[in-house]
């Protein structure tokens, strides 16, 4: 079955906005384990308006399932990843000012880039996995970067979803038909939500991992922690 890898960046915006320890990030973290969530996932941003560095290093003793670092690979974020040894690394192409990441690797323009920082990563056992759209020159060339798995940027899926969900999935499946064929295991994220993510599921094969954070703590507002996650965890189930 497909994971589920809640990202946990929300919970830190909430706290840091009054100062002080409220949401009480580390004890989220370890209740989304408890709760059945298969990851944790974070973003630091070298403004640190969400996640600090000091989280990161805080939470890796905590997490007892999968912790996976996404970021952009500057120098700290590098020294960061390296320094934590997580269990997954996603390095994502967007520039320090990006409100979300909102665009995949061009595979081309920074393939030695690319090549260079997974190669440190692999060195320490780190899985790498990188953002990307649903082009499918970008995909092939993906595997020449070394990478062990693809992220699918899918918020162009989630936008389409609710006009014409067919049409919405279908660069999707021959994407992840593509990554399959020459090697990549396939994770997706953003915008993914209780009402597109079972078709996403049912209809992408191979999927190995969703990260999963804005959609599903604003659910957990409205439902509790515990039930959304179990929630998010059955769109997941039973699917091909």
């Amino acid at each position: 079955m497909t994971k589920l890898s809640v990202n946990i960046n929300k919970i830190a915006t909430l706290r840091n906005s009054r100062g002080g320890n409220v949401p009480d990030l580390l004890k989220v973290a370890v209740d989304v384990q408890n709760f059945g969530g298969e990851g944790i996932t974070v973003h630091p941003r070298p403004d640190e308006r969400h996640i600090r560095y000091k989280d990161v290093f805080d939470l890796k003793p905590l997490i007892k399932t999968e912790f996976n670092i996404e970021g952009y690979p500057s120098k700290e974020f590098i020294k960061l990843v390296k320094q934590v040894k997580p269990q997954q690394v996603t390095l994502v192409p967007d520039p320090p000012e990006a409100l979300t990441s909102n665009a995949g690797w061009d595979t081309f323009t920074h393939l030695l880039f690319l090549q260079d920082v997974i190669g440190e990563f692999k060195e320490l056992g780190i899985r790498t996995s990188i953002f990307i759209d649903t082009d499918l020159k970008n995909i092939d060339n993906a595997s020449q970067t070394n990478t062990d798995r693809i992220e699918l940027y899918t918020e162009p899926y989630a936008d389409e979803y609710s006009i014409n969900r067919e049409k919405a999935i279908a660069p999707f499946i021959e994407a992840a038909n593509l990554a399959n064929k020459i090697g990549l295991k396939i994770n997706a994220g953003h915008d993914l939500n209780l009402e597109n993510l079972r078709f996403f599921s049912e209809n992408i094969p191979f999927l190995k991992e969703v990260s999963i954070g804005h959609a599903l703590i604003s659910d957990a507002l409205y439902l509790g922690l515990e039930k959304t996650i179990a929630l998010y965890k059955e769109q997941l189930a039973n699917t091909k």
